[in-house]
C-alpha cells in the first residue's frame, strides 16, 4: 500500500495532469484556428486554381488508408493512421495550402486526434479538388461506353439490313416459279378452244343439194 501511494499514484497523477494540460493546449489551438477560418476560406478561394494540380498530385501519391480518411474522416482513423495524417499535412504545408501550416504544427505537437476539428476542415477543402478530379475522369469513361453502344447498334442495323437483302434475293425465284407453273395450262386451254368452235360451225351448215 505504501508503494502504491509513494510510487504508482504520483506517476498516474502526473500522467493525468500532463494529459489534461495537453488537451487544454490542443483545445486552445483549435479555438485559434476556428477564429481564423473565414480568412483561410478567403485565401483558399483565391488560390484554388493554382492549388488544384498540386493537391491532386499529393493526394494521388498518398496511401489508400489516407485517401479513405480524407473522403470519410473518422476519429478512429486519425488515431490509427496519425503518422500518415501528419505526413499529408506537412506536404500540404509545403505547397502553402491555406491553414495547413498551423494545423500541421498543432498535429505534430498534440497528435491529429487532439486537433480533429482543424484536420477535418483541411480534409474537407482537399476533398473538393478530389471530387472534381474524379468527375473529370468519369466523363471520358461515359463517352467511351456511349461510343461502344452506338457501335453495337450500328452493327445490329447492318446485320438486319443484310438479312432483309437476303430475303429479297430469295423471294423472286419463288414468284417466277409459281408464275411459270401457272401459265402453261392457261395457254393450252386457249389453244384447245378453236377446234370446238369449228365443230359448231360445221354442225350449223345446211346440207348440200
Amino acid at each position: 500500500m505504501g508503494y502504491w501511494k509513494s510510487k504508482v499514484l504520483p506517476t498516474i497523477n502526473k500522467v493525468f495532469k500532463k494529459d489534461t494540460a495537453k488537451k487544454a493546449a490542443a483545445a486552445e489551438a483549435c479555438k485559434s484556428f476556428d477564429d481564423s477560418k473565414e480568412e483561410i476560406k478567403k485565401e483558399f478561394e483565391e488560390k484554388k486554381t493554382d492549388l488544384q494540380p498540386k493537391v491532386v498530385e499529393i493526394y494521388e501519391a498518398s496511401s489508400v488508408e489516407l485517401k479513405t480518411l480524407v473522403k470519410e474522416p473518422k476519429d478512429a482513423g486519425l488515431k490509427k493512421h496519425s503518422a500518415l495524417v501528419q505526413k499529408f499535412l506537412e506536404e500540404l504545408a509545403k505547397i502553402e495550402f491555406p491553414g495547413s501550416k498551423p494545423v500541421s504544427e498543432a498535429s505534430s505537437k498534440f497528435g491529429p486526434a487532439y486537433v480533429s476539428g482543424p484536420v477535418y476542415f483541411i480534409f474537407e477543402k482537399v476533398s473538393t479538388f478530389i471530387v472534381v478530379e474524379e468527375k473529370a475522369k468519369e466523363v471520358p469513361a461515359a463517352e467511351e461506353t456511349s461510343s461502344k453502344e452506338k457501335e453495337i447498334v450500328v452493327e445490329e442495323e447492318k446485320k438486319e439490313g443484310i438479312a432483309a437483302e437476303a430475303e429479297k434475293t430469295t423471294e423472286p425465284p419463288a414468284a417466277v416459279e409459281a408464275a411459270v407453273a401457272a401459265e402453261p395450262p392457261a395457254k393450252v386451254e386457249e389453244a384447245a378452244e378453236p377446234p370446238a368452235a369449228a365443230t359448231k360451225v360445221e354442225e350449223g351448215e345446211p346440207p348440200k343439194p
